[in-house]
């Protein structure tokens, strides 16, 4: 599934061999200048026999340096975490392999442990298994998870507890080898206090290292002190102090004295973490399955892994989320296309909501959702409202629909009896899909969708002292939905009151345009008016000359009559065409101060205020000119009239039974 960036991706591998634990030679280069110097890589000279072009130019591209260079990749903690964490690990490897780097690092607590040798021997199966999927070596470190031992009935703690058993199936608990121009160091932070055999990370007098690690260590560094770059892996990051006690000190101090070593990362806090010291880069690493509150995940509690790339005189590290890491190869041209066609998805709902008099509802609404595409998809229908007056039963539900196949679920909705306040809000439908192909699943952005309502059966508005309008700032808008508004194929008129505080190059006014339908529109206060018939646009635009003034009341009208669009602007005609055919449907609402968006949001908003909006069968205004009514009363045409003269909760009222819904900082204002 491809989804947001901390999404965890599920993902299959096949099993491979073990990581090999080997070294080679130092390399010849000389030391670098620093362990923190960053030098911006000089380009190499241009060379004619490596580039090659036709053509003439004066500019000479700088060509990238052929000098040695690679890239590795490090693990944060596996353990700690649910079972389902080693599908986080699984998709790690996955996504690893899509990389490509020269080598994988890990910072220990590579199995859930603290247990006796049967599920110990368990769980390092089903690591290493899992591990070896990688196509690049990897290479462990020893944790407090893969070494402590948990006593069980007839079994006593050894001494060593599970250090014998790691070094049989993972490697030595030390060990440094030798890649390119770089050495890495991997040390052991669990040794067993060296008086009483305690072994407590929790305690500082247990975070010693052994005189026979630091003699190994010392050698080492001495073996490495030539290669420009060396790294160093251990689990527990003792270098941040507190319980860890100043043991650490020792080990710094011959780190800072070779001169070369270039960072430190560790891990078992579970959060990522970053102290420098001494020309040393310290890291911290989080996890990759391990436990994870992810409380702020851009402050470095997530699950994720560390690339490091290492050139001559710089190195650079990055943190990719497990999950942000695509196999371009899965993109095919289907799903390029298909994949964006399930936003576009509009459920579809046969009755409005009625609202009763006393402001209870009690209805079964069906949901039918259509698969345009043509590979399988899983859905998932989701109900939920701020409003806790709502019983929703069932509150979500999802399956499997077939290639172009469909499904209907109902839903039962009751509303206790209560005034229809600014509290009063109906449940909204969240719709989402995962479009399925043969190797992968992509995640299609969740949308939520406004439940058709009827408010007739209301006792009506009484009118304000003086008439209100709708104002509109920033984004706001009222929307009507689909449902509310059938109107049938063949003429038609759409018609408001709008006064714009500005117009800008494109602002939608009554609109509902998603190539099909119908919508009025001001581009820099000229007036269009737009119709998609027999399966393209027809539209007319006013003159520069007739623009509409900002601050201004203006009345506006598109018609269609069957022969011909046209467009009025103050009851006077200011552009026609002639125009024919079926008018092409969508299941979108009508955005009041916008335009709308395939995924039914609002676009394209208006600056100022509408009043008056009337959407009617047939064409309502013939010739040339007419004189516009501040005022309309609903009749046998009127599918739609929204006079914007009272308010239920976040609903205008309107009539035959329609309502908008107020949007986004939407209000009535006395006018």
């Amino acid at each position: 599934m491809r989804a947001p960036l901390l999404a965890l991706i599920y993902a299959t591998l096949a099993l491979s061999g073990p990581a090999p634990l080997a070294a080679s030679d130092l390399p010849s280069d000389g030391p670098s200048d620093g362990p923190q110097e960053v030098r911006q890589q000089e380009p190499a000279p241009v060379d004619a026999g490596r580039f090659i072009t036709s053509r003439r130019s004066a500019l000479e591209l700088p060509l990238p340096d052929e000098s040695d260079s690679f890239f590795f990749v490090v693990y944060g903690d596996r353990t700690g975490g649910p079972d389902e964490g080693v599908e986080i690990l699984r998709a790690a490897v996955d996504e690893t392999n899509l990389l490509g780097p020269d080598l994988v690092m890990t910072v220990g607590d590579l199995i859930q442990g603290y247990n006796t040798p049967e599920p110990w021997m368990a769980q390092m199966r089903e690591f290493r298994g899992v591990m070896s999927g990688l196509r690049s070596p990897w290479f462990p470190v020893a944790g407090n998870h893969d070494i402590y031992f948990r006593e069980a009935a007839g079994e006593r703690r050894p001494a060593e507890e599970h250090e014998g058993r790691y070094e049989m199936h993972f490697g030595p608990l030390w060990y440094a080898f030798k890649h390119k121009s770089a050495w890495f160091i991997v040390l052991y932070t669990d040794e067993a206090n060296p008086k009483t055999g305690e072994r407590n990370f929790g305690k500082a007098e247990c975070q010693v290292m052994s005189p026979e690690q630091l003699a190994w260590l010392d050698e080492t560094l001495e073996v490495t002190k030539d290669a420009p770059h060396v790294f160093v892996f251990c689990h527990h990051p003792r270098w941040i102090g507190g319980k860890y006690g100043s043991d650490w000190d020792k080990v710094h101090r011959r780190l800072v004295a070779a001169g070369n070593v270039k960072g430190v990362f560790g891990g078992h806090i579970h959060r990522m973490r970053y102290d420098p010291r001494d020309g040393i880069e310290y890291f911290a690493l989080a996890t990759v399955g391990g436990h994870q509150g992810g409380s702020v995940p851009e402050a470095g509690y997530l699950h994720c892994y560390d690339l490091v790339t290492v050139r001559p005189g710089r190195i650079e590290r990055a943190t990719l989320p497990v999950g942000a890491a695509m196999d371009p190869r899965e993109i095919t041209g289907e799903v390029s296309a298909e994949a964006p066609r399930l936003t576009r998805v509009i459920p579809s709902i046969a009755r409005p909501i009625v609202i009763a008099e006393d402001g209870s509802v009690k209805t079964e609404i069906e949901v039918t959702i259509q698969n345009p595409v043509a590979r399988p998809v899983e859905m998932e229908l989701r109900l939920a409202s701020p409003d806790p007056r709502w019983r929703l039963t069932p509150d979500h539900a999802h399956g499997r629909l077939a290639a172009r196949g469909a499904a209907t679920v109902k839903f039962q909705l009751e509303h206790s009896p209560s005034e229809i306040d600014g509290a009063f809000q109906l449940p909204s439908l969240a719709l989402g899909f995962d479009y399925l192909t043969d190797t992968a699943r992509f995640a299609i952005p969740v949308r939520e969708h406004p439940l058709p309502i009827d408010l007739s059966a209301l006792p009506p508005a009484s009118r304000p002292p003086t008439e209100q309008v709708l104002q509109l700032r920033g984004s706001a808008h009222a929307r009507v939905s689909a449902a509310s508004i059938p109107l049938p194929d063949g003429p038609f008129t759409v018609e408001a009151w709008v006064k714009g505080r500005s117009f800008a190059a494109r602002q939608g006014l009554v609109c509902r345009t998603e190539n099909s339908e119908y919508g009025l529109f001001a581009d820099s206060g000229r007036l269009s008016f737009s119709v998609h018939l027999d399966g393209a646009y027809v539209k007319v635009k006013a003159a520069e000359e007739d623009g509409m003034t900002p601050g201004q009341w203006h009345h506006v009208a598109g018609v269609f009559d069957g022969e011909e669009v046209r467009l009025y602007l103050d009851g006077e005609l200011v552009a026609r065409a002639p125009a024919s055919g079926p008018r092409t449907p969508n299941q979108l609402p009508l955005i009041v101060g916008g335009d709308v968006q395939s995924s039914g949001g609002a676009t394209s908003t208006l600056s100022g205020e509408i009043d008056e909006v009337r959407l009617s069968r047939g064409a309502r205004y013939l010739g040339r000119e007419f004189t516009p009514q501040r005022r309309h009363a609903p009749d046998a045409q009127t599918v739609l009239l929204l006079p914007m003269d009272g308010a239920l909760g976040p609903y205008l009222r309107g009539a035959q039974a329609a309502g908008a819904t107020m949007a986004a900082g939407a209000r009535l204002i006395l006018e």
